[in-house]
């Protein structure tokens, strides 16, 4: 009977657990279709932006802006990293630091000294567990990010690169590309850079008459296109946090299932083996007596 009340407990307990991984997987669906919905409203506009100021920055030949200059005697760059402040959502942060780990090893090998600003809660625990260094630590933004709230981090970078202070930005986070793909990734955001690649035909030519005048409308634009860049990272990040989480809770809730259903037969078949126990016992004194 013991083992029978054993099974009994434990199966109350796991159907409990089904209960709270299913509502968060729930909850988390809902959260994604949020942020999906965010994300994607602002690519266009991110997409516009690049397009016009590549357009801008290649008719207005031999314009040199802070944002655009390189520094290759400055052995210091700047990673700001976006992991998330909550956990349960399976690989989503493991999977961004360890591209992250990558990066600064790299980095370090070839000399190079980079500030981390740190973006959650799981990355700060990350790197303080590990003793890795870093320069500031942003807190308060979440899984709901807004433009607002993104602006000072960008500004506050870009200052720094203006300076000369660092070399180059990158920010590392989870790009979203569709709810069945998201892959870590760490992309340069500093110097911005309009040349096109090797092999590759610059855009159609396009004729500009700028008013005001170029250095003054690309010192607008530019920096709008580092916090655009930036927010789009972060809303990325977002999209990917929740679709980890909603894969992350059905697995648990798969799991829960499989073992309740293991707990049940387990439990028929001590309740049948105790039947048969009480069965034969009976048989056995009616024997006795005949």
């Amino acid at each position: 009977m013991a083992n029978r009340r054993v099974l009994v407990k434990r199966r109350k307990a796991t159907r409990n657990i089904r209960k709270i991984t299913r509502t968060m997987q729930l909850i988390a669906t809902a959260r994604f279709q949020a942020a999906f919905q965010r994300a994607m409203a602002s690519k266009p506009y991110t997409a516009k932006l690049e397009r016009l100021i590549e357009g801008l920055a290649r008719a207005a030949t031999g314009l040199e802006h802070p944002l655009m200059k390189v520094r290759e005697d400055v052995p210091r760059e700047a990673l700001l990293v976006v992991t998330s402040d909550r956990g349960l959502c399976g690989g989503y942060n493991a999977n961004v630091l360890r591209q992250v780990a990558e990066h600064l090893d790299g980095r370090a090998a070839e000399g190079v000294e980079t500030a981390v600003t740190m973006v959650g809660k799981k990355g700060t625990s990350y790197f303080k567990y590990r003793n890795r260094p870093l320069a500031e630590v942003v807190r308060g933004i979440g899984d709901t990010p807004r433009f607002e709230q993104v602006e000072p981090v960008a500004n506050g970078l870009m200052a720094a690169f203006g300076s000369g202070e660092i070399a180059a930005l990158h920010v590392a986070y989870m790009k979203f590309l569709s709810a069945g793909k998201q892959t870590p990734v760490v992309e340069r955001i500093l110097p911005l850079s309009y040349e096109p690649a090797a092999g590759e035909a610059p855009a159609g030519e396009v004729l500009y008459e700028f008013s005001p005048g170029p250095a003054e409308l690309l010192g607008e634009l530019l920096p709008a296109a580092v916090r655009v860049r930036l927010f789009q990272a972060f809303t990325d990040a977002a999209v990917s946090e929740q679709v980890a989480r909603m894969v992350a809770m059905k697995a648990a809730t798969d799991a829960a299932e499989d073992m309740i259903k293991r707990l049940t037969m387990q439990y028929n078949r001590a309740r049948q083996t105790q039947v048969t126990m009480e069965l034969l016992d009976i048989v056995g004194g009616a024997n006795a007596l005949a």
